[in-house]
């Protein structure tokens, strides 16, 4: 659920059905994700290059990035299914991982007139419950920046966990 001031940009916001039109496209994508998430110690971060593909839906109002990258720890690989809610004027981000077949909570935000997107939803790491805030910032036509932060109290303070950096390498109408 987004925080109540978020809530009331966002309902007085234009419509945001095309926000992720910028992003159809391949891209190169450069992760890097912290393995010790909220633990109090010194971060672990391991490093993942790969590719992103998204993919327009239902004539624009939904759109699917396949995720596919690897690294010295690992590989990872997932989906992202992004849904329009016209009447709220927000998206749904919804991430899929292939490592063990679950979907996470979802996040729901928009852009507002910014090229920065800001998403809030709330999940459980490690058997404690946590808000999530997903903020993506479109930096120019062929590069964008993610970061996944998590909070466990109430928006006070955020630990990103999960920061990424593509750059395009094709643009796609569909």
């Amino acid at each position: 659920m987004l925080p109540a001031h978020a809530q009331e940009v966002l309902s007085a916001a234009r419509d945001g059905q095309k926000d992720f039109d910028f992003e159809i496209g391949t891209w190169t994508t450069s992760v890097r994700v912290l393995r010790n998430s909220l633990s109090g110690q010194t971060p672990d971060w391991a490093e993942y290059t790969g590719t992103s593909v998204v993919k327009p839906l239902l004539d624009g109002r939904a759109n699917f990035v396949e995720l596919s990258v690897a690294g010295a720890k690992g590989k990872i690989e997932g989906g992202s299914l992004r849904l329009y809610n016209p009447q709220t004027r927000q998206w749904s981000l919804n991430f899929a991982s292939l490592r063990n077949g679950m979907l996470t909570a979802p996040v729901y935000g928009g852009f507002g007139e910014s090229k920065r997107g800001v998403f809030y939803g709330q999940d459980m790491v490690d058997g404690r419950a946590v808000m999530v805030r997903f903020v993506i910032t479109l930096v120019s036509p062929s590069e964008a920046h993610f970061d996944q932060a998590f909070s466990t109290d109430g928006g006070a303070t955020w630990e990103s966990n999960w920061v990424a950096v593509d750059t395009l390498r094709t643009r796609s109408t569909g």
